[in-house]
């Protein structure tokens, strides 16, 4: 039986990630709850989530779906928050927005079910979520500092990964738009390829960027216009294998840069899901299994 889990990469060929249906998590959401935007509607946000879903399935990968009950966490959508995946097994994380706490345990139970391992747990006050982690390479972490993670989850997250050969590094992030908004360290950037990220460098952490720089990271610059249009949806894209792509339709300037730089882009429409709801098609995926 081939491998099951594990994933340092963040643009290693997709194949099994786990999702959850906007059908099933978003039914009841009122907008003003969530701090999602006048272009969220649960129909069309469940429509497009299908065709995100399809995009993925025919890349190759599995797709393992969460639960469908009707508990109201409208944004268990976007997956790749609530935990990381190692070589090593699952980190539950922990999450900094109040209304999406209970979401972590959706995950260690899907995760038990799937029959892979949980390496460790972020506790409170400790807060981690996994737009906020960002893999440079298979032995180095780079963790953003905001609003929704905080240096006691850092070092938790160092504490658990240090004994299996991964440094964490923190950087510190802006506010921005504010702490109702959304700021992690994937709305500046989206790997590519182990070599290559789409990045927005003036909110880039300094230190970071010097450490992606460092490291020949060649750094493609999304359209600003379309950053800000986008409120940052634009820059966040999915690879499904190295400078192969899935992105919000919309931003030709942003898809042309890619395309430039060697990837091929899948688009979809996604102005009732992504747009509105503040998460891309990377937040709307939880990899578990990258080689």
């Amino acid at each position: 039986m081939g491998k099951a889990y594990g994933s340092q990469s963040m643009a290693g060929t997709l194949q099994r990630v786990l999702m959850r249906s906007a059908a099933s998590a978003m039914r009841r959401a009122e907008a003003l709850d969530w701090h999602y935007g006048p272009g969220f509607d649960p129909q069309k946000a469940a429509a497009q989530h299908d065709a995100l879903a399809r995009l993925i399935s025919v890349s190759g990968a599995e797709i393992e779906w969460l639960s469908d009950a009707d508990d109201g966490l409208a944004d268990s959508v976007f997956t790749h928050d609530p935990s990381l995946m190692t070589d090593h097994g699952a980190v539950i994380l922990a999450m900094g927005k109040a209304l999406r706490r209970p979401e972590p345990d959706l995950h260690e139970a899907a995760y038990g079910r799937m029959g892979i391992p949980i390496l460790g747990r972020i506790e409170a006050p400790g807060q981690v979520e996994g737009g906020d982690c960002v893999w440079v390479d298979a032995n180095t972490l780079a963790v953003g500092r905001g609003v929704r993670t905080n240096q006691l989850g850092i070092q938790q997250l160092s504490n658990l990964l240090s004994p299996k050969g991964i440094q964490v590094y923190g950087f510190d992030l802006p506010l921005w738009q504010g702490e109702e908004a959304c700021l992690h360290l994937m709305s500046v950037i989206s790997p590519l390829a182990d070599d290559l990220a789409l990045v927005y460098a003036p909110l880039l952490p300094v230190a970071f960027y010097q450490m992606l720089r460092e490291r020949g990271i060649r750094l493609v610059e999304g359209d600003a216009d379309e950053f800000f249009a986008s409120n940052g949806l634009s820059l966040n894209v999915l690879p499904t294998a190295p400078r192969q792509v899935i992105a919000v339709a919309g931003f030709p300037k942003t898809a042309a840069a890619m395309q430039a730089a060697g990837c091929t882009v899948s688009t979809f429409e996604a102005d009732a899901l992504c747009i509105a709801c503040e998460g891309g098609p990377t937040c709307l995926t939880r990899p578990v299994l990258r080689q």
